[in-house]
């Protein structure tokens, strides 16, 4: 497991658009992930232990954020071939477990993750409603293990973004394990 700090926020930089698979047997692009005031696009697994950690926190944000308008959508770019547990299958075991409240999309390619330029799971990019980057940090400050009461970065910055069309400007890396890339790093 290689540790990752994702990069520091390109405001304005346009969402680049895709077409990937769902676990549910449709597929989904920009226009169908986003929402009226703002679009979450986050890479994330079935096998990282960041993740892992968060998922329960993930499913709160991301229910809590589309009441205010913004589309939620999960991504998921590792090689299932060398990483069998992020698997078509597992993700759909898994999206079940939690019921996640967005879609899981399969980036078999690598293509999306490549495009935005994904590091790490999680690695969140917060757009406002023209699809301009907003934000580009933490979940929260308990990272892998949960702090009660931790200050809800990701969800505070995107609720400003559905408020504003601004994210902050401070915003703190997200962390996690890298993006499993078929042939080596982007």
């Amino acid at each position: 497991m290689v540790r990752m700090e994702t990069p520091v926020c390109d405001f304005g930089w346009p969402a680049p658009d895709f077409n990937l698979p769902g676990i549910d047997g449709k597929s989904y692009n920009l226009k169908t992930a986003a929402g009226p005031k703002g679009l979450l696009v986050m890479f994330i697994c079935n096998h990282c232990p960041y993740v892992k950690s968060i998922r329960d926190r993930l499913v709160r944000d991301a229910c809590d954020l589309q009441v205010h308008g913004v589309g939620v959508i999960a991504i998921m770019s590792n090689d299932p071939a060398e990483y069998p547990e992020d698997s078509f299958t597992h993700m759909q075991a898994v999206a079940a477990e939690f019921a996640y409240p967005f879609p899981y999309v399969l980036d078999e390619t690598q293509a999306v993750a490549k495009a935005y330029g994904a590091v790490c799971t999680p690695d969140f990019f917060g757009f406002n409603a023209d699809l301009q980057l907003q934000y580009r940090g933490r979940l929260d400050e308990s990272r892998k293990e949960p702090v009660e009461g931790a200050r809800r970065d990701l969800f505070e910055a995107m609720r400003q973004v559905a408020e504003t069309g601004q994210g902050p400007h401070e915003q703190i890396p997200s962390m996690g394990c890298s993006i499993k890339w078929r042939d080596g790093p982007a």
